[in-house]
């Protein structure tokens, strides 16, 4: 017997149960893998809380690391042994036993732990997608990063640094600041106090930017329409405040002919070819030192419940891990 977190009913912190279950041997094409770490990722909070809706009972978690146990018929790449990895559906992460689709996990590279896997595999791979494929940004660019102390945001700020952009962040205090500064966000504007909209034109002289990679959603998606230069774009990829209001798309064209879309790492890595790149690149940023893990929580994976309330209330830096 082994156990896992359980939902019976979508709702607070409190409906996240850890209970015990039984996991069976895997069948075709699934692999059954002993987790040694789990990610934390907002999408967990959606699902939850039912505002991504879900069936329930179900155990939560989109992302995990760990070793492959046993594998099923027709499982040819794959061995026991191995130490693997993901951010894919179908959700399950939150459990110390799992069945997984084989086709769904990548082998971790040597150098590259298990904690640190966990934390980056969906975080680094949106990452990967919204720097490389949604809006390949390239030197020179300037580009606004909301909730730059945040998992995705502290690495969309490195990763860009790297590929040669200005990077302009908001933050929520001062510390959030320091650290969004130590991961490669030139200008750091604290959300709270000062007006984002204004501080990006002088930030950049008028000139604005050339996306916005926006994960916080109704607090700030109409206000960063305004930090976008003519034909800038503006990438909705989160909905950590909530969803924005329906959007007039006629307000685009005087606003400079901007650009709006809603990506998902879903789509982006749903292809087994896609999913392997997007990885393959994150592994390859991480083991240069380009982009570092900043993993600043754990937490046992019984105790999801406040790790989820802590999430919610903004007391979390980058990556947040738990431990099985």
């Amino acid at each position: 017997m082994t156990h896992a977190i359980r939902i019976h009913q979508t709702g607070g912190p409190g409906v996240l149960k850890w209970e015990a279950v039984e996991v069976g041997a895997p069948g075709a094409g699934e692999i059954r893998i002993r987790h040694t770490a789990v990610g934390l990722n907002y999408i967990d909070t959606y699902h939850r809380s039912g505002a991504y809706p879900i069936q329930t009972p179900a155990t939560p978690g989109l992302e995990g690391a760990g070793v492959i146990e046993a594998v099923g018929a027709g499982v040819l790449d794959l061995k026991a042994g191995d130490r693997v990895a993901y951010a894919s559906p179908p959700m399950g992460a939150y459990a110390e036993v799992r069945l997984m689709p084989a086709v769904r996990v990548v082998k971790v590279p040597g150098g590259i732990g298990d904690t640190q896997a966990a934390s980056i595999m969906l975080k680094g791979m949106t990452a990967e997608y919204l720097l490389r494929r949604t809006f390949p940004v390239k030197a020179g660019d300037t580009i606004l990063v909301h909730a730059a102390a945040g998992g995705v945001g502290l690495l969309l700020c490195q990763w860009a640094r790297h590929l040669g952009a200005t990077v302009i962040g908001t933050v929520g205090d001062t510390g959030k600041a320091k650290l969004a500064t130590a991961n490669g966000c030139q200008h750091t504007i604290l959300y709270r106090s000062e007006d984002f909209v204004a501080r990006v034109a002088e930030i950049t002289g008028g000139k604005k930017c050339a996306v916005v990679y926006d994960g916080v959603g109704k607090d700030t998606f109409m206000k960063s329409l305004d930090c976008l230069k003519p034909l800038g774009m503006m990438v909705l990829y989160g909905a950590a405040s909530g969803s924005p209001p329906p959007l007039d798309l006629g307000i685009l064209a005087p606003k400079g002919s901007l650009f709006v879309t809603r990506p998902s790492i879903m789509t982006y890595t749903a292809q087994r070819d896609d999913m392997v790149k997007s990885a393959q690149a994150l592994f390859d940023v991480v083991l240069k030192g380009v982009v570092k893990v900043s993993v600043n929580q754990t937490y046992a994976l019984k105790d999801a419940a406040q790790a989820h309330s802590d999430l919610e209330a903004r007391k979390t830096t980058g990556s947040t891990v738990f431990t099985v």
